[in-house]
């Protein structure tokens, strides 16, 4: 089976962690400290945080900003429910705006509508499947209503908008180092902000309210949302070689558009002018998921999607209505194709050969 994940960790991710566990400092501390550093000049931001995971950046970054106990805040409906989650997680409301049918991220116009009839008090945009959202008509949004905007980029790491990384278009970002990511820690997450305040708010949040000189002198309440050494060790590896990992889900991507965009029912990935999409993964949309899905399994090619229910209508999220019929659809008909950059020339091959066999399989 051409699996759709194949994370990477070969000797010098091993090095690195033999390096942090003979130096006894496993827990946080200056390894995390550098891959703070690195990672925040890979993608000229002015700060970054490390956190333990991907949903703890965005609860972090959200308390940052201030944004908690009746506060609203637009989002969108497809995302993995930790988008939402860290919304309630720091006493907040999600109201939940539809998509852009092209994108799957959020439609600015139905986010305009939305930020102004629940008056609302932040806007989260994601970056679904590696793809950046429209940030510049979301910041216009955010500036007019006077609220931040937050960047969920836990898909999107190498993405970028005019030459400029996605996560150094909001008030704060955060990103995730899940091991299916374009880059891992095994399990990990990044705040990234230009505010030093809010840099310094998050790095005490994720401390247990400690202040910038550690000790017991608990400035506010808080979490242990610490990333230990180990962790930070792999990202750093990982992190350099973050830019040809990208470049080559890029290049599988452009194999398999170059492929499959003729396929009729069929509809490949696009990006809008100016955008460079990370392929976190690679997602078609076909009204016959299920039996496409089945035909790719028997011929040895995995798939997965991303996401079959709109946040929304999850039981966690019982009373939480949403006019999002875009994303509904969406929902319905979106699935992942393997993009990731082990993938060898026959295997491209063979998930060219078996969708396009299944597209063919489903008109007769």
């Amino acid at each position: 089976m051409i699996p759709l994940a194949n994370p990477t960790f070969g000797p010098d991710e091993i090095d690195a962690v033999d390096d942090v566990l003979e130096s006894g400092m496993v827990a946080d501390g200056p390894e995390v400290r550098a891959f703070e550093a690195e990672f925040a000049d890979y993608c000229g931001a002015g700060h970054a945080v490390a956190t333990s995971n991907g949903t703890t950046a965005l609860h972090a970054a959200l308390e940052a900003l201030d944004i908690g106990a009746g506060d609203r805040v637009v989002t969108t409906p497809l995302s993995f429910v930790a988008s939402a989650n860290a919304i309630r997680l720091a006493g907040a409301r999600p109201v939940f705006a539809d998509i852009d049918p092209e994108t799957y991220n959020l439609d600015p116009a139905a986010t305009e509508r939305a930020v102004r009839k629940a008056d609302a008090d932040a806007i989260l945009a994601v970056h679904l499947y590696g793809l950046p959202a429209d940030v510049a008509a979301l910041r216009d949004i955010a500036d007019d209503a006077g609220i931040p905007l937050v960047e969920d980029a836990a898909q999107a790491h190498g993405a970028t908008v005019d030459g400029d990384a996605v996560g150094t278009f909001g008030d704060a970002a955060a990103f995730s180092f899940y091991p299916t990511k374009n880059m891992t820690t095994g399990e990990g997450g990044m705040i990234l902000t230009d505010r030093e305040a809010v840099a310094d708010r998050a790095a005490s949040f994720c401390n247990h309210g400690r202040g910038s000189d550690g000790g017991y002198a608990h400035e506010r309440v808080g979490h242990n949302f610490r990333m230990t050494s180990l962790a930070a060790a792999i990202g750093r590896v990982q992190l350099d070689r973050l830019p040809e990992w990208v470049a080559s889900r890029r290049a599988n991507a452009q194999r398999l558009t170059d492929e499959l965009s003729d396929i009729d029912g069929l509809t490949t990935p696009n990006a809008p002018d100016g955008v460079e999409h990370a392929y976190h993964q690679y997602t078609v949309r076909v009204p016959d998921r299920e039996r496409l899905q089945a035909h790719l399994a028997d011929n040895g090619v995995d798939s997965g999607v991303y996401y079959p229910t709109p946040i929304h209508e999850l039981a966690a999220y019982d009373g939480y209505d949403a006019d999002a019929p875009v994303a509904e659809a969406a929902a319905d008909e979106v699935l992942s194709l393997p993009v990731h950059p082990n993938l060898t020339e026959t295997e491209l091959d063979r998930i060219v050969e078996a969708t396009r066999g299944a597209v063919t399989q489903l008109r007769a």
